[in-house]
């Protein structure tokens, strides 16, 4: 199988080692040691201040960004939400849920936000701005150091979920003034699904200790309060935690997240010129590293997923609702190579020679 969707990713074969072998006890100074390096490094990785922490919550990206909510928000705050498309609309359905005042910035599929539009919301009393800063279901990278700006000169509390542009877009999270950023272990990291990733600025952790959350597993003060001593509050998917540990030392090794960036970078770009003259369309007016979202000119977008997947065992990401048989995806994230591109595109021209593209 070669798997060019945008999570979970192809990982490599250290990665994939470490999940064959039996899982350890984790209640020991030595997965303690593990856990306190993997927040050393996620840090480092995310330009996050020295005094910011980072929890590891063992549930989907999801899971991270509804803690990250209702850690820090409640019904006396009002959130201005970027949505962009079905994450974006995550963000409003758990303000929704939460009874968090919101107000949203509904932007047709695979458009960037202005910053016409986002200046009609100056000095509005926002307290919160809630983004999506790689709106995966479209493609869509957002101006982030425009929200930053923004967000500086209102006095807002910033949350940007980067689960899938961690480590393949520029990011500097202390720089830009970010109060909270997500990630996910199944997108760059490229380890198994199952491990979602909270860093905290040093105004966040406090927000948390003042919040009162009316949940057990997702009140993120617990989280702190283990993670001072390398633990969580819970049983925690280890197997992947060690993953990433071993991950982490990879790419640090490797020249750090500026080498993961670029490297990243010139998949994609190399994607991008073995298509042209292909029928397809790029749906994004703003793109991230990640992932290249493609319109077929001439068939369903979800047809082509499954002929791939089908006759070639090759994966692409395909789109729900609306977007099901107009744009279909191609990562650029985990253990993939130039020649891997060319594999696929290879695929694309004999399905056009087929008459099926």
């Amino acid at each position: 199988m070669l798997n060019f969707t945008v999570g979970p990713v192809m990982s490599d074969e250290s990665v994939r080692a470490i999940g064959a072998e039996q899982v350890p006890y984790f209640r020991t100074p030595e997965f303690s040691e593990i856990m306190l390096e993997n927040e050393a490094l996620i840090k480092k990785f995310a330009k996050a201040a020295d005094d910011a922490r980072v929890v590891f919550i063992t549930g989907s990206g999801t899971a991270s960004m509804e803690a990250a909510v209702i850690n820090v928000f409640d019904e006396n705050d009002k959130v201005l939400i970027v949505n962009g498309g079905s994450f974006g609309q995550r963000f409003v359905d758990l303000c929704e849920i939460h009874d968090i005042p919101y107000e949203e910035i509904k932007l047709e599929a695979g458009k960037a936000l202005k910053k016409e539009q986002l200046n009609v919301y100056n000095d509005k009393g926002f307290t919160g701005f809630l983004v999506n800063v790689h709106e995966t279901s479209t493609g869509v990278h957002y101006n982030i150091d425009m929200i930053s700006d923004f967000c500086k000169k209102n006095g807002i509390f910033l949350i940007v979920d980067a689960i899938s542009s961690f480590l393949a877009d520029d990011f500097h999270m202390k720089e830009l003034g970010v109060q909270v950023m997500i990630t996910g272990s199944q997108k760059a990291l490229a380890c198994p699904p199952g491990i979602s990733i909270i860093i905290l600025s040093h105004e966040a952790v406090e927000c948390i200790k003042s919040h009162n959350v009316k949940c057990m597993y997702f009140d993120l003060k617990s989280a702190l309060k283990n993670g001072e001593r390398g633990q969580t509050p819970f049983t925690p998917a280890v197997g992947i935690l060690r993953q990433i540990n071993a991950r982490l030392k990879e790419i640090d090794m490797a020249g750090g997240v500026e080498a993961e960036t670029r490297k990243i970078a010139e998949l994609a770009q190399d994607f991008r010129k073995k298509i042209k003259g292909l029928p397809f369309e790029i749906v994004s007016e703003s793109m991230s590293n990640a992932v290249t979202p493609l319109h077929p000119l001439n068939v369903s977008a979800y047809d082509v997923f499954s002929k791939l997947k089908d006759e070639y065992d090759i994966w692409i990401c395909p789109n729900g609702g609306e977007l099901k048989d107009r744009v279909f995806r191609v990562g650029h994230i985990g253990a993939l190579t130039k020649e891997d591109n060319t594999t696929l595109v290879n695929a694309f021209k004999d399905l056009q020679n087929r008459k099926l593209l």
